[in-house]
């Protein structure tokens, strides 16, 4: 179903049942409007009968329904006079009540001249010793005093105009959806037209798949607000193209020297058997060096690689612990330059990924290493949910400061260094996808100062301090 037929629909039930509804509301004030004036007639001409003091039970010949009647206490009427209407067990308590009932209003059926009518019907007590006939006593037919008057009224008339006034509702009713449908047509092809057109234009840029376009912004209305949506996502889309294919341009040059270098020394290794063993020994570790480096670069670019997919599970990791073990991994590597790991620990605990946040911590202090200088010392502290590495080395200039976490990004004096340019910018990565957030800056007395903060949760229950 198109959405165009169910705006049609839509429009539709909404109009028949709002009609309906109108049409109902009507006819019950119609009625109610109707009946009350007839109950205010009739209670009107039963008082005018009862002053009169001259009652018969009769039922008018001109006017087919209009009836009264006196009804004795003890449930009759006057046998010199027929019945004309029936007397239900609720008149027959009025006529006993000795004139102290409330009157009653209710309509019911009555047999006039052998054809049912449906009336309105009024009952009113009478008082004790009325004379319901000018002249005539009850008391001398040896009656107790008081009774009731009935007295009815048809509803011929209301029901004929309520007929007629149905009649005008269906009318109006049929109508009414007859224009809802036609309205719905109308409105859906206004409405749907600009949308239409948004479709038409989004479809064209899939095909093209040329997201630098842009739509219209459009007004302040919803279908605007779906065009500035739209160019959102266009704007996201495009910005990701770019930075994958800047990513594939960066990691083609950064890979482009290793394997430059590599394919040199396996050309020299064609000679092997013309090089002297120390030269073999040579040409074996610089292509070590250069696989060491070609796996680091692929390393690194899936670890960004997998930033793009929704990361994996958290759970309470003690931050503590991981310094501990990565910067054993450092202290290791640092032995061969004599630089040494001085590391100040708090139990600190906070909601992550275990594997990614080594990784983080880990890239942290092998940057410090590798601007640590000959027997230098780099200092770590964990506490509070924040890791501070410092180092004694060249420092950070200000140019640099804002790009060190970019990918790729190699300052000017580190370009002659081992290094892809991806580890610091793996380290943001991980600090922003775990909730956290990292900073560097020059360190007071000299060397560079990183600061990598996480939420801090409350010690899972069974963890011990040191844990």
């Amino acid at each position: 179903m198109t959405f165009r037929t169910r705006l049609v629909m839509a429009t539709t039930i909404a109009v028949m049942m709002a009609v309906v509804l109108g049409s109902i509301a009507a006819e019950l004030v119609a009625h109610n409007s109707l009946v009350g004036s007839i109950d205010v007639n009739l209670s009107q001409g039963a008082q005018a009968l009862i002053a009169q003091r001259d009652i018969t039970n009769f039922c008018s010949s001109t006017t087919v329904g209009q009836c009264s009647q006196v009804v004795w206490p003890n449930g009759a009427v006057n046998p010199n006079d027929p019945q004309s209407l029936p007397i239900p067990p609720a008149v027959k308590q009025m006529a006993a009540s000795q004139g102290n009932g409330s009157p009653l209003l209710f309509s019911t059926t009555i047999n006039n001249n052998g054809a049912t009518i449906e009336v309105r019907e009024v009952v009113l007590p009478l008082a004790p010793g009325f004379d319901y006939r000018e002249g005539y006593n009850s008391y001398s037919y040896g009656m107790p005093s008081g009774g009731a008057l009935q007295m009815t009224s048809p509803l011929t008339g209301v029901n004929q105009e309520l007929g007629h006034l149905a009649l005008a509702l269906w009318i109006i009713a049929f109508l009414g959806v007859a224009m809802a449908v036609l309205l719905g047509l109308v409105v859906g092809r206004a409405v749907l037209r600009p949308l239409n057109s948004l479709t038409s234009t989004v479809e064209e840029l899939a095909d093209t798949t040329d997201v630098s376009r842009r739509l219209d912004p459009g007004g302040m209305d919803e279908l605007g607000r779906l065009r500035r949506a739209f160019n959102r996502l266009f704007e996201a889309l495009d910005s990701s193209r770019d930075s994958q294919r800047q990513l594939v341009l960066d990691a083609s040059h950064e890979l482009r020297t290793p394997l430059t270098s590599l394919r040199t020394n396996m050309e020299v290794a064609r000679r092997m058997d013309e090089l002297e063993p120390a030269e073999r020994q040579v040409l074996i570790g610089d292509v070590l060096t250069q696989l060491d480096e070609l796996t680091t670069v692929v390393a690194d670019l899936a670890e960004l690689a997998r930033g793009e997919q929704p990361p994996p599970a958290s759970e309470p990791v003690g931050l503590h612990t991981v310094v501990e073990e990565t910067v054993g991994v450092a202290t290791t590597h640092g032995r061969s330059r004599g630089v040494t790991f001085n590391a100040f620990i708090a139990p600190s605990w906070v909601m992550g990924s275990k594997p990614r946040i080594e990784r983080a911590i880990g890239n942290l202090l092998d940057n410090a290493l590798k601007w640590s200088p000959e027997g230098g010392s780099v200092e770590i502290s964990c506490s509070g949910g924040t890791v501070i590495v410092r180092d004694h080395g060249h420092g950070i200039d200000e140019s640099d400061i804002d790009h060190l976490f970019d990918r790729f990004y190699r300052a000017p004096t580190a370009r002659g260094l081992p290094g892809s340019g991806l580890g610091l910018a793996i380290v943001a990565q991980v600090a922003r996808e775990e909730g956290g957030s990292v900073e560097a800056q020059q360190a007071p007395g000299g060397g560079a100062l990183f600061r990598f903060s996480l939420p801090e949760i409350t010690p899972p229950e069974g963890a011990g301090p040191e844990e």
